[in-house]
Formats: C-alpha cells, structure tokens, sequence
C-alpha cells in the first residue's frame, strides 16, 4: 500500500446544514488517484468533528472505493511568542506586553527606594531630637543630610510619576490592540484535525471525494426586520449564525434545520393513573362551589424558558436555504443571513386592553406572503421616524394572518375604574353582583392634526361553566353600546377621538348565582 501523508490535500467546506446546536458539515476535494490501494491525509478540519458521524463516498465515475476514513488529531501548542507567521498586531500586542512588564518592575523598584528614603528620613529626623535633646548642635551636617535625603525623595518621586504615566500609557495602548485583535484575528487553534482516507482504485485518474460528518459549538435562531410604510409592511426574514468550530465557513451552502437530533425519539413512559369514585356528604350535594380561573384563549408554542430560547417550529420539522453561498467566520460572534423577504399589505389598528395595560398600541395586520413558515423570534420595528423598538413574532404558516405592536402612543391616555354591587333576592335567594367598568380615553395632539383615530378598546366579562352560575352583559347600560361580543367574553368597542378629545366607556354585567353556589 502506497502512502501519501506527507503531503496534506485542502478539504474545503462547501455545505453546511445547521440545526439548534449542532452543524452538518459537507466537504469535497477532488483526488489524483493512483492504481492500487493507497492513504491520503486531508485538511486541516476542525478537531471537534465527530468521529462516528464521519461518511466517505467517491464519485460514481470512477472505479475506487473507500476502505477507511478516521480524524487524525495533532497537539500545536503556542508558544509564548507570535511565530514567524505572526501579524503585525499581534506583535505589537507581545511587545507592549513586554513593555509593560519593563515599566512595573521599575515602578516596584522605584518604590522600594522611595520607602527607604523615608525610613531614612525618619531615622535622621529621630537623632536630631536625640541630639539637640544631649546639648549637641550640628545644624550645619542637619541640614545637608535633610536637603539631600528630600532632594534624593523628590528626584525618585519625579522618576514614579514618569513610570506611571508610561504605564498608563503602555496599559492603554495594550488594551486597544487586544481589542482590535480580538475583532479582527482568532487565536490559531492547538488542537487540529486531519482526516486520513484509504482508497483503492482500479486505475489512475481524478475522483471526487465528498465526506460530511457532524460538530458541536453551532447553532442558529430566526430573526425578523418589520418596516412599516403607510398600508404596506416590508418584513426581511434573517437567521442569526453562531458557530465556534475552530474552522471559517467560507462561501458555503447554508441550511438551516429545525431538526433535534440530540433529542430522544422514544416516547415518554405512561405511569399508572388512578380513579376512584367517592360519595358526596350532604352538604356537598347542597352546596356548589365555583372559582375564578385565568385562561389563556391564544397560545401557541412551548413554554418560554431561560436563556437563549429554542426554534418553534409549530411540531414539524422546517428547513430553511440561504439564496447565495454565504461566509460565517469562527469567532463566536451572531452573524446574520438573508433568507427571504417580501411586501404585503397592512392594516394598522390602534388597540388598548386596559385591564393588561393602560397604553394604547399600534397594531398592524398582515399575510405571510414569504412562502415559507415564520418562525418564533425577534423583530426589528421600523417606522415612518426609524427604528422604533423590538417586538416578537410568533410562529406563522405560510399565508396566515401576522400581527405586530408597533409600540405604544403617548399620545393617548387610559384610565379604568370598576365598581362592584352584590344584592340578594328575596324568594329565590339568588346572589347577584352587578360590576361596572367605566373607561376614560383621552387624547393629546399636535397643532397641526385634525383626524380622527379609532381606538379598539376591548373588554371582557366572565364565561360561565356551570348551569347554576350565570352571566348576563346588560347592553341597556352600557354607554354606548359595545360593536361586538364573542364567545370568550371579550367586548369591543371601535371608539372615534379627535383631536384633543376625550370619551368615556361603560361597561356592566351581572352575574347571578343560585342559592347553593359558594365562591362568588
């Protein structure tokens, strides 16, 4: 068997399917294969390629084979100086390293002595109290040894604060040059990989080698850029790249997959469930007790979690293509891909809950127009005046109905008072408790408008799920009287303001409960 390792052939990355956390990287080199059975080396890869994920194939066209493919790792440790390879920078980094280690060590040197001085300093200053304290006169010798220990003090007092300085300096200078270095160069890596393939072939000519295999530290999230023009809304589909491979993806095919392989397929194990009948007591059967519960009428994907959250991808897998060859470096930095854009138009609605939130919003409808699912995530807000905030996009089918807050108006202002009645009747000791909700809307313009706004206000009263409670929306009372009611108990008024105008919502319903309901 003929062996060629001294020489390693490139093996470039050509196509990359990226998923929540991991990558499937795609290689191709083309061969000069010789007749006969033979080892070749290629690379370098990255060293955190999985091994058992490795897969070797030659072209159809020419009559080898692979026998065997293995990664082939090799520790370079760095050494403590840039080699003769080293950038520029990266050599000026060490020699400002080396300065400033110059600098500190003088600076601790000049200390030590200027401690010294004011030992001896002191020392003097104590024999001249001995002295004169003995009748002893010599302020003649007192004197020149004071001038020349303060004169030796303030010479090494000038030198400390020329070294500070150039410390401070060297120490700022140094930090520049780590930060350039950090956004324009990676540390090479001391761990590489190689790959060693063993092909036999029937005969010499070129083949085509295309090898792939799996590496952790890379992951991707969708994100989105909504700009809002008059009735027509832009949304820009990107996803978010992070990969830390230890190698660049140059002018790769991306892909991008919601596929969790790192996930187990079994399905989780039942346990055992049981049920057991008991009888009411008396006073249960006569008695009914019913509470209020919160529910969510519009919910849709899994439960937000801490940190950087997963891809909703609404329980099926998606998969996504970058239209052009792109290139994400392996400096662990988010780098962002254009996937898909388009322009549909919009419905902008100015809405307020106010028992969530007393601000009135900017609602805008819209179509996915793009063709493709939308995934959950962040988008970019732009308006007529610029960037306006960021909101969140939750997963969408292709065609379906897309709604985005466009932020808040400070222009308009929500107050909400509620009262609360509780009567009893006299034959059928039914409990009814009357509420009302009064809604104050206010609005404060500019000089120069003279529009109106309508502002959806929406409401809503409890849902009954039990024959002995009811609840009954008393529209003779309300002022004026709501657009419309669904079935989930939300009522929506459309209510008109203008300029500087003001306007008041009122809302009452009672809820009537039978003699044996308790909880009301």
């Amino acid at each position: 068997m003929s062996t060629s390792s001294e020489t390693t052939l490139p093996l470039p990355v050509t196509a990359v399917t990226c998923t929540e956390d991991r990558a499937h990287v795609e290689r191709a080199a083309v061969l000069e294969l010789r007749a006969g059975t033979q080892r070749l080396r290629l690379g370098p890869v990255s060293a955190l390629a999985v091994d058992r994920t490795l897969h070797a194939e030659l072209t159809a066209g020419h009559p080898a084979a692979v026998l065997d493919v293995r990664i082939v790792r090799e520790w370079r440790p760095r050494g403590p100086r840039p080699g003769d390879d080293g950038s520029a920078l990266r050599r000026r980094a060490t020699a400002l390293e080396e300065e400033r280690t110059s600098l500190e060590q003088r600076r601790d040197r000049l200390h030590v002595r200027r401690d010294l001085l004011g030992r001896l300093a002191a020392d003097l200053l104590r024999e001249i109290g001995e002295g004169a304290g003995f009748g002893e006169a010599e302020s003649d010798r007192w004197a020149r040894e004071l001038d020349r220990v303060d004169g030796e003090r303030d010479t090494h007092a000038e030198r400390l604060r020329a070294v500070e300085a150039a410390l401070a300096a060297v120490t700022a200078e140094l930090s520049e040059t780590r930060r350039a270095l950090e956004l324009s160069e990676t540390e090479p890596a001391e761990l590489v990989g190689h790959i060693d393939v063993t092909v036999r072939a029937e005969a010499d000519g070129p083949a085509e080698l295309r090898l792939s295999h799996l590496t952790p530290c890379a992951l991707w999230r969708p994100a989105y850029r909504a700009t809002l023009d008059g009735d027509s809304l832009a949304l820009d589909t990107e996803a978010v790249v992070w990969q830390r491979t230890g190698e660049d993806w140059t002018n790769v095919r991306l892909t991008l997959s919601t596929a969790r392989s790192a996930r187990a397929t079994e399905p989780p194990r039942l346990g055992e469930d049981r049920l057991t009948l008991q009888d009411r007591s008396p006073a249960e059967r006569r008695a009914v007790h019913v509470d209020l519960r919160e529910e969510e009428t519009a919910d849709l994907g899994p439960l937000p979690a801490l940190g950087l959250p997963g891809v909703d991808d609404g329980g099926e897998v998606r998969v996504l293509h970058s239209p052009a060859p792109v290139s994400v470096p392996a400096d662990g930095r988010a780098h962002r891909v254009p996937l898909s854009s388009f322009t549909a138009s919009a419905r902008s609605e100015y809405a307020c809950s106010p028992e969530l939130s007393p601000l009135v919003a900017q609602v805008v409808r819209f179509d996915n127009r793009s063709g493709h699912a939308l995934l959950a995530g962040p988008v970019d807000l732009v308006g007529g005046s610029g960037f306006a905030g960021r909101g969140t996009l939750d997963f969408t089918a292709p065609g379906a109905p897309v709604e985005l807050a466009f932020g808040s108006r400070d222009d308009h202002r929500v107050v909400r008072h509620t009262e609360e009645t509780r009567e009893t009747a006299g034959l059928t000791q039914r409990t009814v408790v009357t509420r009302t909700v009064r809604l104050h809307l206010s609005r404060f313009s500019a000089p120069g408008e003279h529009d109106d706004r309508t502002v959806v206000v929406r409401e809503r009263v409890p849902v009954s799920e039990v024959s002995a409670v009811e609840v009954r929306l008393r529209r003779e009372a309300c002022s004026p009287a709501p657009d419309a009611v669904d079935a989930d108990g939300i009522v929506r008024w459309d209510v008109p303001l203008a300029p500087g105008g003001r306007r008041t919502v009122t809302l009452v319903y009672e809820v009537s409960a039978a003699a044996k309901v308790t909880g009301v």
